[in-house]
C-alpha cells in the first residue's frame, strides 16, 4: 500500500505550526491514516522526541512509520488516557486530531464508506466491531432510523427516510451501499440528491462508529494528558463535530458550559490561540479537495 495515496495531509502546514513542535516534545496523532501529518511531525522531532499514531484500521497499521521515534497504537482514540498510562507517559506537548474520513476509506469501495461504490454496508472504522451500516438498516426501529438521520445527517425529512427503510426491509434485508442509494434516489430529490446522498451515508458512518461518543471521550482524555502549554489541533469536517469542539475549547466541557472566577474570567482549561476557525487556503482547495468543507481549530493548555 502506498501511504502517498492513502491520504493526502489537509492543511498540513497549519496543523504543523499549530502543534508547535518541540525536538524533544512527546506529541500523538489520533488519526494516523496514511501517516501524512504524522510523517512530517517526526521529522521535525530530535533523538528524544516521540509521536504515538492511533488508529483502528488494518490498513493504517500496515502502512506505519518505521522510526524509533515512532509509536503505532492501534486503538480506538477514545481510550488516548490507557494507552498513554500504559507507555509510561504522563504528558503530551501536543495532540492532533484529522477527524476527516481517509480517501483511502472512500476510494476502498468494498468499506462501503461511499456510494459511488456497490459494496457491502459495512463502514466499520474498526474491522473487529460487529455492528455494520446492514445491522442498522435492518434491525432499527423507525424510530431510531429517523433519529441517527435527524441528529447525524441533518436531515429535515428523517421520518420520510426510516418510513422508507422500514418499508422496504420488510420485502428483502438491505446489503448494499447500491441497494440503499437508490431507496433514497426518490426521498431526496434531484436538485440536493448527492449533497443529500452524502448526509445519509454520513450519518449511518457516525452510527457505526460511534464517532460523537468517542470524539467527546478523546477530547476530555487530551485535557488531561496535555501538559500546560501543550497544544489541541483538530480538524473537523461537519457542524456536529466543530461545536462540540469548539465548546471544549471555550468552556472545557463538550456542553459549553461556561465557570467563571470572582473577576469574571472563564475558567476553561485552554486557551484559543487563533481566533475563530480557520478554512483552507484557495491553493489547499486546489491542491486537495477533501479540504473542501474543513476546519481547524487550534488551542492551548493553560
Amino acid at each position: 500500500m502506498n501511504c502517498e495515496t492513502y491520504h493526502k495531509p489537509v492543511m498540513l502546514e497549519e496543523c504543523l505550526e499549530g502543534l508547535n513542535i518541540k525536538e524533544n516534545g512527546t506529541y500523538a496523532d489520533m488519526t494516523y491514516g496514511g501517516g501524512g501529518h504524522s510523517k512530517e511531525i517526526v521529522k521535525r522531532l530530535g533523538k528524544d522526541g516521540h509521536l504515538y499514531g492511533f488508529d483502528q484500521d488494518l490498513d493504517a497499521m500496515e502502512g506505519a512509520i518505521k522510526d524509533d521515534r515512532f509509536t503505532f497504537v492501534r486503538s480506538n482514540f477514545r481510550f488516548l488516557k490507557n494507552w498513554m498510562r500504559y507507555h509510561n507517559v504522563e504528558g503530551l506537548d501536543g495532540i492532533l486530531a484529522d477527524l476527516g474520513v481517509s480517501s483511502h476509506h472512500l476510494d476502498e469501495g468494498e468499506r462501503g464508506f461511499s456510494f459511488r461504490y456497490d459494496a457491502p454496508l459495512d463502514m466499520r472504522m474498526n474491522q473487529r466491531a460487529s455492528l455494520t451500516a446492514a445491522k442498522i438498516l435492518n434491525e432499527y426501529s423507525e424510530e431510531q432510523l429517523a433519529d441517527i438521520f435527524h441528529l447525524y445527517g441533518e436531515m429535515k425529512n428523517s421520518r420520510k427516510i426510516a418510513s422508507v427503510i422500514v418499508k422496504a426491509r420488510q420485502q428483502g434485508e438491505i446489503k448494499t451501499t447500491g441497494q440503499f442509494a437508490d431507496l433514497m434516489k426518490p426521498v431526496l430529490g434531484r436538485e440536493r440528491e448527492k449533497k443529500d446522498m452524502a448526509k445519509v451515508f454520513q450519518a449511518l458512518r457516525i452510527e457505526v462508529n460511534g464517532e460523537m461518543k468517542v470524539l467527546k471521550q478523546m477530547l476530555q482524555g487530551a485535557i488531561e494528558m496535555l501538559k500546560p502549554g501543550g497544544r489541541l489541533v483538530v480538524m473537523t469536517y461537519h457542524s456536529l463535530e466543530d461545536r462540540i469542539v469548539k465548546n471544549i475549547i471555550k468552556s472545557g466541557n463538550v456542553e459549553g458550559k461556561t465557570e467563571q472566577d470572582f473577576f469574571g474570567n472563564n475558567l476553561s482549561p485552554l486557551r484559543q490561540v487563533k481566533k475563530g476557525v480557520i478554512t483552507p487556503s484557495p491553493q489547499e482547495l486546489e491542491d486537495n479537495p477533501r479540504s473542501r468543507s474543513a476546519k481547524l481549530r487550534i488551542a492551548e493548555k493553560i
